[in-house]
């Protein structure tokens, strides 16, 4: 038999999905079905004075209107239950949801929503993330002593001495937006009464335990009354890990003992689930002449939105890696993140690391400019090695690659450019390493390579750039993190037929698959052998959520160990059938000391690096990538197709990020409500060539090797794209993202004559003050 491993399956839910046979949420209907219509507030703050649902109840067609008072625990949350149901007293973004409509038809439900009066006393508006710091601020949460939700400082070593010494010291500012997760599919579900009394929830997400039990303690029930299934999934991407429509077709099911569905609009998914954080981050980076960096020090501040959601989990991320992955001696690190009346911000993938990282790489090249030196060999001095000590002041896990990442993506490169190369920039300061680098790489002006490039004379100018990325498998800093898998035997003298059950989500991404490779090739049987259960609660053992690019290391050890434990008592008991079930549990993480900020947050990393050439039009300010080298290291490509789809798709939703997607808000109000305003890339958009560079360099934790890679592409994106622009005009851009307006502003104040202290004080449109001590 062929090794499963590495072996390009297909997927079996291709056709399905293409064809329109597959089976999403909004699909779903039962006899005698209720339809739902949700009640926005509409409005960023204010209190509910008044509530009359009589008119919408006298609607033909309309069942009930649900209000707070039908709600039995009317608070939730991943992390922080701050979040109502159904608003009762307060409402704190404009999707709050104050009523729930029920109805025969979805036009009645419709009428009915329509027709609730809701009487608001508006309260002040806190909008500007920075301004809910100051004190006396209007709070978001009365009865909290501020609207700070969390601060996460990190310390090691002495910044402010190694900086004061350090030969030169540069500063940079930077801002990123929020991003809309624009999956497919809507949030949408079914929800009714079994024939044994359970409320079930039929639905997409990531978590089906953790979404059971945030269900179970509204309603007051026990979790083993509440089930929980997931159907097809349209993507997902971090932004169903919260709550949305579960608890709310759970409450109206339980509430009329009848079925309900729900199929929530774009506009009402744009407004309703959170978004990725916007963070401003203020650095000061210093390194000696000859390239090494002595001391970072940085502050993050984000924007938490209304409510908690996963802001403490994110803003833990952005701290970590504000001196990416780098190894620095010297570290001062304050990250917060605030309650505002924005839209909540939580889970989207790459989980703070692309915010942060975004600052850290930037501050990398611009470091090498400032040095004279080339990116790639500043890179190659201060990248983490195998036992580099992280921020947090411990080892960092066994695996790590990033410089054979970073080496892999400058040879493809080369290789991409007929093997240009120049005798000045192939060596490595000090490492006697000869790796091809091309030209053009956002070499500082009058570097010998950036002068061999020539002159660009049109309003077209292209460039490369070229960034490093780490994005930690896996739940983080003591969160408690295991997968659980049960593999069932059956057969004669032969396994007939191999069941693996484990709750695990499959949002697109291709793991049952991967899990089913897992299995069959532990139990040496073929893939049409081993049947999977993953997508109901009651019947599949909890494997943890579909996120942190955990499920291939934790859900696949989990499927392998299990498949090897059933597979020896089948050998060696001779059971028929043969059942084991195993719980894996990586190397423990820890929460950071609070006087020392010493731990170990991690048990895994996943590593990368890219280069990526643009075109600029430096008379309208668009920029068009052309060509992209995206190198991972995979530990193991359990299925190569799967693998190199997760890194295309994740580089065209990189690519939205940088240069397109601008969620915008004013005073707490949504401008940008659909995908009319909300721009996001196409086909046309996408570059030309995107070029995945597979490493696999066995990761001790994962099996077969294999480790998590889903977020990787993300992370180094956006910083190789501003690298690229300034190669292409000699201009940084610091704001996320670089539409063509930032652009162009940029390339506007660098013609324009600045004095030094109008460097050291702008953002976003000029480069950092550079300090040489």
């Amino acid at each position: 038999m062929e090794p499963l491993i590495g072996a390009p399956v297909a997927r079996p839910d291709a056709l399905a999905k293409v064809t329109g046979a597959a089976r999403y949420p909004g699909d779903l209907d039962r006899p005698g079905t209720l339809h739902l219509k949700v009640v926005f507030a509409g409005r960023p703050h204010a209190r509910i004075v008044g509530l009359d649902v009589t008119a919408a109840e006298a609607v033909p067609g309309v069942v009930a209107v649900l209000t707070a008072a039908d709600v039995p625990h009317n608070a939730y949350g991943l992390v922080e239950a701050d979040q109502p149901v159904l608003c009762g007293d307060v409402v704190r973004f404009v999707g709050d949801r104050v009523a729930l409509v029920a109805a025969e038809s979805q036009a009645a439900a419709e009428a009915g929503a329509r027709l609730v009066r809701v009487v608001y006393d508006d309260l002040p508006v806190v909008s500007d993330p920075r301004a809910a710091l100051e004190p006396g601020a209007p709070l978001v949460h009365a009865g909290r002593a501020s609207n700070l939700v969390a601060h996460v400082p990190i310390r090691k070593g002495d910044a402010a001495a190694a900086l004061a010494a350090a030969d030169v010291v540069l500063e940079g500012e930077f801002r990123t937006s929020w991003q809309e997760h624009a999956f497919l599919q809507p949030e949408a579900g079914l929800a009714y009464i079994d024939e044994q009394g359970r409320v079930v929830v039929e639905t997409a997400g990531q978590w089906l335990h953790e979404d059971r039990r945030q269900i179970a303690e509204v309603l007051g029930l026990p979790e083993e009354q509440v089930v929980v299934r997931y159907v097809a999934i349209g993507g997902a991407f971090g932004g169903r890990e919260d709550l949305s429509v579960q608890h709310l077709l759970a409450l109206a099911a339980w509430r009329l003992r009848r079925p309900v569905k729900i199929v929530w609009e774009r506009e009402e998914s744009m407004v309703g689930h959170h978004k990725r954080h916007p963070v401003q981050i203020r650095c000061t980076w210093g390194a000696t002449r000859a390239g090494k960096i002595v001391a970072v020090r940085a502050e993050a501040l984000a924007d938490g939105g209304a409510y908690a959601s996963t802001s403490q989990e994110v803003l833990k991320c952005i701290a970590l890696f504000a001196s990416g992955c780098y190894d620095v001696d010297h570290i001062h690190v304050d990250a917060y993140a605030v309650y505002t009346n924005n839209v909540p911000a939580g889970a989207f993938r790459g989980f703070g690391a692309p915010q942060a990282q975004f600052a850290s790489e930037s501050m990398v090249t611009r470091l090498a400019h400032a040095l004279g030196m080339d990116p790639v060999a500043i890179r190659r001095i201060n990248l983490y090695r195998e036992g580099s000590i992280e921020p947090t002041q411990h080892p960092l896990p066994p695996g790590v690659s990033v410089r054979e990442c970073l080496e892999a993506c400058v040879e493809r490169l080369a290789q991409e450019l007929g093997g240009q190369e120049n005798e000045a920039a192939r060596r490595g300061p000090g490492d006697g390493e000869r790796i091809p680098v091309p030209p053009a790489l956002s070499w500082p002006p009058g570097h010998p390579i950036a002068a061999a490039h020539g002159p660009q004379p049109t309003a077209l100018k292209r460039g490369w750039g070229i960034a490093c990325g780490i994005k930690n498998l896996g739940y983080s800093f003591g969160f408690p993190e295991q997968a659980t898998a049960s593999v069932a035997l059956h057969g004669g003298a032969t396994i007939e037929h191999a069941e693996l059950r484990i709750g695990a989500a499959d949002v697109g991404q291709g793991v049952h698959l991967i899990l089913r490779q897992i299995v069959a090739e532990t139990l040496g049987v073929p893939l049409d052998v081993v049947r999977i259960i993953a997508d109901d609660s009651a019947e599949a053992p909890n494997a943890g959520s579909a996120s942190a690019s955990r499920l291939t290391i934790m859900a696949g050890r989990a499927a392998h160990d299990a498949a090897a434990a059933a597979l020896r008592l089948w050998r060696e008991e001779e059971e028929r059938p043969a059942r084991a079930t195993v719980q894996y549990c990586p190397p423990a993480t820890t929460p950071l000391d609070p006087l020392t900020t010493a731990g170990r947050p991690n048990y895994a990393y996943g590593y990368a690096a890219q280069a990526v050439e643009v075109e600029v039009d430096t008379a309208t300010g668009q920029v068009r990538v052309l060509r992209v080298i995206s190198a991972h290291d995979v530990g193991r490509a359990v299925n190569r197709q799967q693998l190199e789809g997760q890194i295309e798709g994740g580089v065209a939703q990189a690519l939205g990020y940088t240069l397109m997607e601008q969620f915008q808000m004013r005073d707490g109000r949504v401008l940008t409500p659909g995908f009319s305003t909300y721009l996001l890339p196409t086909i046309l958009d996408t570059p030309p060539e995107i070029i995945p560079v597979v490493l696999e360099l066995a990761d001790p934790e994962g099996p077969y090797g294999a480790r998590g890679v889903a977020e990787l592409p993300l992370v180094p994106f956006a910083p190789a794209v501003a690298a690229a622009i300034h190669a292409a005009t000699g201009v940084w851009v610091s704001d996320l993202p670089f539409t063509p307006e930032r652009v162009l502003d940029a390339i506007a104040h660098f013609r324009q004559p600045r004095s030094r202290a109008s460097e050291a004080g702008a953002s976003g449109s000029v480069p950092p003050a550079a300090h040489t001590m």
